[in-house]
């Protein structure tokens, strides 16, 4: 059986967790900030699939209302003794809090609790340690993971309150070991941003390659699990791992796909989006998010069966503000939502939904699909393809016979409307419907 350490936080409790390790899971649901209203059951669903995406079994979850934040705890006194009292019928050997917990909150509940105890975030950043394949994604992982660590080192390990000896760059005397931990620290995350920052110019450079190559690029986008990967495989009959588990890929893939009226086009699947994405992992993987920013269309795959899919597209589409992709003035690159597992659907809430859409709500262009069983996915590759070329303008050229190059450029990636020689047989004069992106491509070649 396979295992893996969750990261050293403050306060752990020594030894390994495992795969089918058993765990409860706490949502706090804090009243001073607001609350959680109607959310708060799909919440708390979310961070059960979270743990069972790293082999978890939960064997207990449960909201708990918090008035008044306790510094220390997080909860109350009467709320630990809840959570120590359920770990303990439950045999449970982990605490999950779906919420974000202090250095001093995590130490003092597993002080309390005798047990290992995570947050959401580091829970987030196991589930992407584990998940990622690529050498740039380990990078972002492991950089998001000491930023993570970072905020962490409080003196609640004897070795960290002693003191090392030592003098010049390799400690000075006195140097407390908490203070060399995070010198290293801090050392590594310099080295960790260096090399994602040679990975983001590489980036740009197979981005503008790609620019100056006659193919588009479409993006999937949405929240984890809603079926982007299972879409990606349905359109370009790929094997990309897609399965009923909260982020089941991470590192990004491309794929060539056709479609009516575009000859080639690059389908790209990145990673999926959640509410309360640790701020760490954001900016980790802002070089990977930036491919979005890249295409030429967008489509949000969305879990339209999903009871919190509202909430998720605000979700999806706050982090797209983010990223600049939406601005005041609304996207600047066209969005079209693939609203999937349409199957999933009752014959009256299908029929509520398709009256939305013929009223243009919402006002993106909708497409009803099931990547599972591939409904409605023609209808979505022909409506990429119209805002592909739907804004094609009519081009009059004259190029040398020579230029063969040009000239089946122009044959493979426009609508050839006519085309015949010039006086002295040396040239071509043609009239060419070709889409915007693909004129400005035209004139790099």
């Amino acid at each position: 059986m396979s295992t893996f350490e969750f990261g050293r936080n403050a306060g752990d409790i020594e030894g390994e967790v495992t795969r089918g390790a058993r765990a409860i899971v706490v949502l706090p649901d804090v009243r001073q900030r607001g609350g959680l209203g109607e959310d708060a059951e799909a919440r708390l669903e979310e961070g059960q699939g979270l743990a069972r995406a790293i082999g978890i079994e939960v064997v207990d979850a449960f909201i708990v209302p918090i008035r008044a934040v306790r510094p220390g705890t997080l909860f109350g006194e009467g709320q630990v003794e809840r959570l120590a009292v359920s770990a303990t019928q439950n045999e449970a050997e982990l605490v999950i809090i779906d919420g974000a917990l202090s250095a001093i909150q995590q130490r003092n509940l597993e002080d309390k609790l005798k047990r290992k105890v995570i947050d959401r975030t580091g829970l987030i950043l196991e589930i992407f340690g584990e998940r990622a394949a690529t050498a740039e994604g380990r990078l972002q992982v492991e950089l998001a993971h000491l930023d993570y660590q970072a905020g962490r080192l409080v003196r609640s390990w004897t070795h960290l309150e002693r003191q090392r000896g030592g003098f010049g760059f390799l400690g000075g005397p006195g140097e407390t070991q908490i203070e060399a931990d995070r010198r290293m620290i801090r050392n590594r995350m310099g080295r960790l941003r260096r090399e994602l920052e040679q990975v983001r110019r590489t980036r740009g450079l197979h981005r503008e390659r790609r620019q100056r190559a006659p193919w588009p690029v479409i993006a999937l986008v949405g929240y984890t699990n809603a079926g982007k990967s299972t879409l990606f495989n349905r359109l370009t009959g790929a094997a990309v791992m897609a399965e009923d588990l909260l982020f089941a890929t991470l590192d990004p893939t491309m794929r060539a796909i056709r479609m009516p009226g575009v000859e080639k086009a690059i389908l790209s699947d990145t990673v999926g989006f959640i509410s309360d994405l640790p701020t760490q992992l954001v900016a980790a993987f802002r070089a990977t998010l930036e491919e979005v920013t890249a295409a030429d269309v967008i489509v949000h795959v969305r879990d339209i069966a999903n009871p919190a899919a509202a909430q998720q597209k605000a979700e999806v589409e706050e982090i797209l503000t983010d990223l600049g992709v939406i601005g005041e003035g609304g996207s600047e690159i066209p969005i079209v939502e693939a609203w999937n597992k349409w199957d999933l659907l009752a014959e009256d809430e299908r029929a509520m939904r398709e009256a939305m859409i013929a009223h243009g709500v919402p006002e993106q262009k909708v497409v009803p699909i099931s990547a599972m069983t591939g409904e409605g996915t023609d209808t979505l590759l022909s409506v990429l393809s119209d805002m592909l070329t739907g804004n094609a303008q009519v081009l009059e050229l004259t190029v040398p016979v020579s230029d063969g190059q040009r000239l089946a450029w122009l044959h493979a990636h426009g609508e050839v409307l006519r085309e015949e020689p010039n006086e002295d047989q040396t040239a071509l004069r043609l009239s060419v419907r070709l889409s915007l992106a693909d004129i400005g491509r035209f004139t790099t070649l």
